[in-house]
């Protein structure tokens, strides 16, 4: 066959399998925004004791000059459907406060001070918090505290929290 074989150029990068290098895919998982990377994540559920820690993590992210990423966990617990003599079936309810939250975190005046995001994520609160503050490589998590029946027999997200983060958990009462 006659013709001319271009040569590759030395600069050239090699596309590689992202599943086959490690770094290429650490960096898809950090396809976040740059401009709340270093920031303030805070876990928002619209309590009483997640507004005191929004208020925090306010004035946190306003004196360290960085974002802050509001993060509403939603409530994606799986409910049993008995029907008949089949096995129990596991639907996945959504929650829909995310977009009401959203809504009013909008409209709130305190928030025009500093720049921000709202995340929703499903599952595992602490987990997802870390996740959330892995991702953002985030200086600090700020949480409200819990109080109630349910968080002295299982725990609260604080405490748990607190026990697994690789990061600075600050937990407001």
């Amino acid at each position: 066959m006659a013709g001319h074989e271009i040569p590759d150029p030395a600069d050239r990068k090699r596309l590689a399998d992202p599943a086959m290098t490690p770094r290429a895919a650490e960096e898809a998982r950090h396809s976040c925004d740059p401009a709340f990377r270093h920031g303030v994540v805070v876990g928002f559920d619209g309590s009483v004791s997640s507004e005191r820690a929004l208020a925090y993590a306010i004035g946190m992210a306003r004196r360290s000059d960085s974002g802050l990423v509001i993060v509403h966990v939603a409530n994606r617990l799986p409910t049993t459907v008995w029907a008949g003599c089949e096995p129990p079936v596991f639907v996945d309810v959504p929650d829909h406060r995310t977009e009401v939250l959203g809504l009013e975190l909008a409209c709130a005046d305190h928030l025009s001070e500093v720049p921000w995001i709202l995340v929703e994520r499903g599952g595992d609160i602490c987990h997802e918090l870390e996740e959330v503050g892995c991702e953002y490589e985030a200086d600090a998590i700020v949480v409200g505290s819990t109080h109630g029946l349910v968080g002295r027999f299982f725990g609260s997200v604080a405490g748990r929290l607190a026990r697994r983060a690789r990061r600075p958990v600050v937990v407001i009462p």
